[in-house]
């Protein structure tokens, strides 16, 4: 008989290393993309280095040394059996993942000080919970990179801008960080809600895949004039100039205060690290973002 706890902890070791060492395919087929309709010699480079980078990994070496910090999206099914296994499952498989891909130790005490080596401590892992009908637990590992989280922000914008506002916001951060975030970025955003809800929607939005257009129209229109407005910037892989600034916007909302109009923009680096499996009832995986090393 399969031990819950174990199915769980050896899902999520592979899950971290498989995000850390290979990059989903639709992140790495838009990276050859952009390198292949790119014409600026030092962007060519650029995404040269990136492609041989990404090959290398590929043998198990993590792809950038920022590993990042621990961040879980869980969706558990109500009749899931294994609920109480989970948290701690997950967190002992960060401390073993950290020791064996290796992961470089990202858990600062921001108070007193100190590192706590394994990648763990107050309230990290960071778990996003959400509860689903079903009985199935879904694991996504989104281990997040600090350079491109630090250029991340919360606009708290007067609500007769309107969405040309939203879009300058965006577009205005990408052009104060120019090349920091390890451009070409992924950018999401999160519209309305409030402070928190919206960098939390913003944050969503990274795990879609980059060919994921929104299912209403309108928001889907703002993806792509915000994502043309970046790319026309200039500012290139790297922020050394070229074609390719960003592999794609992804946009969703909340309802809103009548007062308020909360933006927040999730910035994420080309080393776009996110896996994910599905573990049904029977303790059977199935890997979804990394299929061909899961399953």
């Amino acid at each position: 008989m399969k031990d819950p706890a174990q199915v769980i902890h050896d899902t999520t070791y592979r899950l971290l290393k498989m995000a850390a060492t290979i990059l989903p395919k639709d992140v790495e087929d838009a990276l050859r993309a952009a390198h292949e309709r790119e014409e600026d010699p030092t962007a060519k480079t650029q995404f040269s280095a990136i492609l041989k980078n990404i090959e290398i990994a590929k043998d198990g070496i993590p792809m950038c040394q920022d590993t990042g910090i621990m961040i879980y999206y869980v969706r558990v099914g109500s009749d899931f059996p294994f609920i109480d296994e989970i948290k701690d499952a997950i967190i002992k498989a960060t401390r073993k993942a950290t020791e064996e891909i290796p992961l470089r130790p990202n858990a600062v005490n921001p108070i007193v000080g100190g590192n706590s080596g394994d990648n763990t401590g107050v309230k990290i892992p960071w778990f996003n919970w959400e509860i689903i009908d079903g009985d199935s637990l879904e694991i996504t590992a989104f281990p997040k990179g600090g350079g491109s989280e630090n250029v991340s922000i919360v606009g708290m914008l007067k609500p007769g801008v309107g969405l040309k506002g939203v879009k300058k916001l965006v577009v205005d951060n990408a052009m104060s960080y120019m090349g920091k975030a390890c451009a070409p970025n992924i950018i999401g955003v999160g519209i309305g809600g409030g402070a928190d809800i919206a960098i939390k929607i913003a944050k969503q939005q990274l795990q879609r895949p980059l060919d994921d257009a929104h299912s209403e129209p309108e928001v889907a229109e703002i993806e792509r004039e915000i994502f043309e407005a970046i790319n026309e910037t200039g500012i290139g892989p790297m922020g050394l100039g070229g074609k390719t600034t960003v592999l794609g916007v992804k946009v969703d909302y909340a309802m809103r205060h009548p007062a308020s109009l909360p933006v927040g923009v999730a910035v994420q680096c080309w080393a776009a690290r996110r896996s994910a499996a599905v573990i049904s009832k029977d303790l059977e995986v199935t890997y979804l973002t990394h299929p061909l090393e899961g399953n």
